[in-house]
């Protein structure tokens, strides 16, 4: 996998008002952390997110002016709850020889035959949780669906990629034919039976006042 370079400056303040003031003028604060250094950072908004709207994952090279370059991944990325902007993210550095846990996207290819025969394909994760060396971390994985019949699914334990180890739950369910859901038509027969079965309002009796029986 190519790296991806992201240029960042070193953020020496962690105050709100400083915060709003980056994000006012167009860059996002993030920390960087590993097991030899963690320092905060902040980066143009407009570098950080194709790296975060992407259907692919990618190893980051970050890059600081008068510092070693680190090799990192996304970890954590906070959105604005309104906007969906990108308002901080974390970064961890890579260690040569150990491996990392990362989700990466998938990709469904084919046109299963559950849907030729009028069933619906649902997908149920878009993105799976591997465990590998940085060296073989794939953008993305790619998995079959068109030899799902109606009512098949593809489980975790269903997968097998070289050099990667599957860490979702081996049952649980990546993506399934399921059946069309089409609703019943109620016929006259079962209406009348509806009706017949409700029960009749009671008759509403009103006591008569004392004066009311005695003009009778």
């Amino acid at each position: 996998m190519e790296k991806v370079a992201l240029q960042a400056e070193i953020r020496k303040s962690s105050k709100k008002s400083s915060l709003k003031n980056l994000r006012k003028n167009g860059r996002v604060p993030g920390v960087f952390y590993s097991k030899q250094d963690s320092f905060a950072i902040d980066v143009p908004e407009n570098l950080i997110n194709p790296l975060v709207f992407t259907a692919q994952t990618n190893l980051i090279t970050l890059q600081i002016d008068g510092q070693e370059e680190h090799d990192c991944i996304i970890k954590d990325i906070q959105f604005d709850p309104v906007s969906d902007k990108v308002v901080h993210f974390d970064l961890i550095g890579l260690q040569k020889g150990e491996k990392i846990q990362i989700e990466v996207p998938v990709q469904y290819i084919g046109s299963p035959v559950g849907v030729k025969e009028g069933g619906v394909l649902q997908t149920v994760l878009h993105k799976i949780e591997v465990e590998c060396f940085p060296k073989d971390l794939p953008q993305y994985l790619q998995v079959n669906v068109e030899n799902l019949k109606m009512g098949d699914s593809i489980h975790a334990s269903d997968l097998n990629f070289e050099n990667l180890t599957i860490l979702n739950l081996p049952d649980a369910v990546l993506v399934t034919v399921a059946h069309p859901k089409v609703e019943k038509e109620v016929t006259p027969e079962e209406i009348a039976a509806a009706v017949a079965e409700e029960p009749a309002e009671p008759e509403l009796i009103t006591k008569k006042k004392p004066e009311e029986e005695e003009e009778e």
